[in-house]
């Protein structure tokens, strides 16, 4: 394996030659025109199947779990296409991502952490207790800014206490149903079953009826916060895309903000424009579920995945299983994270995988002497 020095003075391959990166990042020679790159197709094609696979399963449970679509309420249906839509988006998107080198062998050493049994015995609180502060609470966001952290765990909360109300609705698995067809007396069923009889007028009750608009309220200042913090922070403005950075906020707040005009129609406006705004909310909900596989919203569905990297890097420290650099003897990390690093870097086919046993500095310090000793030496 070649020193980091010394792999600057590798020539670069011949243009068209083995390894020559074509146009869309694949290995091999360009291809033609009109044809699907090698390598391209099957990932394309295991994607598709996992999508429709994915999808198919929604429908059978959406079916299944409403009692053969007794209890499914025929005004919800856009919302249910929509989340099949958005089952297949996330397997496609997920298959794709996944199947890149990187990822992939960073995603089967998180899987393999998960479910280690050796990981569980030497530390059995670790898994739940990173899902608590890695999922839950976020806290590697408030090393960052409290204000951040603060605004992302509105925005978290909200939409978490929305997904578990709205999703099992719109599939037709919670119903509430009059005990006396006028109330105030409410049950709430789960695939049929009563499972809670409650009284529509207390407290209870209105949170039963009213979770959604306690889900906006969260929602609304958190996206205003970062929608703010886009249009006035510098640093912010310049790299961001209106499609990927500013649409996600918008949505949330145009979904949050007709959301909550329904309950003020009904409740204030004895129904006054309820259509219009049904319609309005509906259309920004199914337009924000299809969005969410192929935008910033689709690191909700790679998050998870990150915990069983942090397992895998929390039990390697555990074991003091640390690497030093190979110059200066510093730690950089777990010995398993630096060689899983270097095995990626060959996945990639990257020459230069010995950078990953040396720290940030002495990667500064090998690349400046090697500019002075084989680039500048050439200048008078």
């Amino acid at each position: 394996m070649p020193e980091p020095s010394e792999a600057l003075d590798v020539p670069p391959p011949p243009p068209g030659g083995p390894g020559t990166a074509s146009s869309d990042g694949s290995g091999g020679t360009p291809s033609d025109p009109g044809t699907a790159p090698a390598g391209r197709r099957p990932v394309t094609a295991r994607a598709t199947l996992a999508g429709t696979v994915v999808s198919l399963l929604l429908i059978a449970a959406i079916v299944l779990g409403s009692r053969l679509l007794r209890d499914f309420d025929s005004a919800l249906l856009p919302y249910a296409v929509a989340t099949v839509f958005l089952a297949f988006g996330v397997a496609y998107r997920y298959t794709v991502w996944v199947s890149a080198p990187g990822a992939r062998r960073l995603f089967r050493q998180g899987v393999g952490s998960l479910f280690s049994a050796d990981n569980f015995k030497k530390a059995p609180t670790a898994l739940p207790r990173m899902i608590a502060t890695y999922l839950g609470f976020q806290k590697f966001l408030g090393a960052r800014s409290h204000a951040r952290w603060a605004a992302h765990q509105l925005i978290f909360w909200g939409c978490v206490l929305a997904a578990l109300i709205t999703f099992p609705l719109t599939w037709g698995w919670f119903t509430f149903t009059s005990d006396s067809g006028s109330g105030p007396g409410y049950e709430m069923r789960i695939w049929g079953f009563k499972v809670l009889g409650f009284d529509s007028l207390s407290l209870l009750g209105w949170a039963m009826f009213h979770g959604l608009d306690v889900a906006a309220v969260l929602v609304i200042p958190g996206a205003s916060y970062f929608l703010w913090r886009r249009m006035k922070d510098r640093g912010a403005i310049t790299g961001q895309r209106f499609a990927y950075d500013l649409l996600p906020l918008i949505c949330l707040i145009v979904i949050s903000v007709t959301g909550l005009l329904l309950t003020f129609s009904s409740i204030f406006l004895h129904g006054g424009g309820y259509e219009f705004l049904a319609i309005l909310h509906m259309v920004s909900v199914v337009f924000t579920l299809i969005y969410i596989p192929f935008g910033k919203f689709f690191h909700i569905v790679q998050r998870p995945a990150a915990v069983g990297m942090q397992l895998f890097k929390y039990t390697a420290r555990r074991d003091e299983q640390v690497f030093a650099c190979k110059r200066c003897e510093e730690p950089i990390d777990t010995t398993p994270y630096v060689e899983n690093l270097r095995g990626t870097m060959k996945d990639l086919k990257l020459d230069f995988d010995a950078w990953a046993e040396y720290c940030p500095r002495c990667k500064r310090v090998l690349r400046g002497n090697a500019y002075l000793t084989r680039v500048k030496k050439g200048f008078k």
